[in-house]
């Protein structure tokens, strides 16, 4: 009963997290899935898959009705990061429990510090610019911005790839990509971020079914559940709350986890 309590309390976290952001719905549900739930690395991984992609899916429904997801742009963007998430999961069998929490922590790192350096940049999240402009035409004559196409190829395969292998849905690369890359405002990039995670997450769960990983799924279930539900109304606030003061927050939550994260890791070899 314990359990299942935390498991609503810190999915309801999670869910205001990724229904406002767009993002931080994966780097949150593995360390609770493994520090507060007691499941494994892998085990983790595997679950916060479901996690994410179901609440991201409530949250792409409920973005519909408002009209903020850009769904070809989002479609396109996870079809492209499939290479990648492919990859990943495949890669994922070959590593160690450590190596795997080890990266984790490493990579929450990498986006506590960027989320700090863009928070600190003037103008950073307007993105206005460039939404009419579309990185490939046909009208009046074919044309293709090679730089921005090469940029969201890159990100889109990283955004897959460490989907496949760390479970995490890659919101905070798939938003600044959409804003900078595809040039989407801000609310429209957290929108279509969501629609981008269910394609990961749904192609790397595929993948990871067959590895023999089974997480406790009554745990993952209770977490999926209250995050669901807390997506949809972290979704429906999105446009009401400071969102700087919000992405600060969430930026000193993500360092906090990380340096704890790695400290463990660390002490675990010493």
């Amino acid at each position: 009963m314990t359990t299942v309590l935390a498991a609503v309390l810190f999915g309801a976290l999670i869910g205001l997290s990724l229904g406002m952001l767009g993002a931080g719905g994966s780097i949150l549900a593995i360390p609770v899935l493994t520090h507060v739930l007691g499941q494994s690395g892998t085990e983790a991984a595997t679950g916060a898959l479901v996690v994410v992609g179901v609440s991201s899916l409530m949250g792409v429904l409920t973005s519909l009705r408002h009209r903020t997801v850009m769904v070809a742009r989002g479609l396109t963007f996870g079809a492209v990061a499939l290479g990648g998430t492919t990859i990943g999961a495949l890669a994922s069998e070959h590593v160690s429990e450590d190596v795997l929490m080890l990266c984790f922590g490493v990579v929450m790192l990498l986006v506590g510090i960027s989320m700090a350096v863009r928070a600190r940049r003037p103008g950073a999240g307007a993105g206005e610019s460039g939404f009419d402009t579309p990185v490939i035409g046909f009208r009046p004559t074919f044309h293709l911005e090679w730089p921005r196409a090469l940029q969201i190829v890159l990100t889109a395969t990283l955004v897959g790839f460490l989907t496949g292998f760390l479970g995490v849905g890659g919101g905070f690369l798939v938003v600044p990509a959409l804003v900078m890359a595809l040039g989407l405002p801000m609310r429209n990039a957290a929108a279509t971020s969501m629609l981008v995670i269910v394609v990961t997450s749904s192609a790397a769960l595929m993948i990871r079914s067959g590895t023999g990983v089974h997480p406790d799924w009554d745990v993952v279930a209770a977490l999926t559940g209250a995050t669901a539900v807390a997506t949809v109304v972290g979704t429906r606030l999105s446009g009401r709350v400071n969102r700087a003061l919000l992405h600060r927050a969430f930026t000193v939550l993500v360092l906090t986890i990380a340096v704890f994260v790695l400290g463990e890791s660390v002490l675990a070899h010493l």
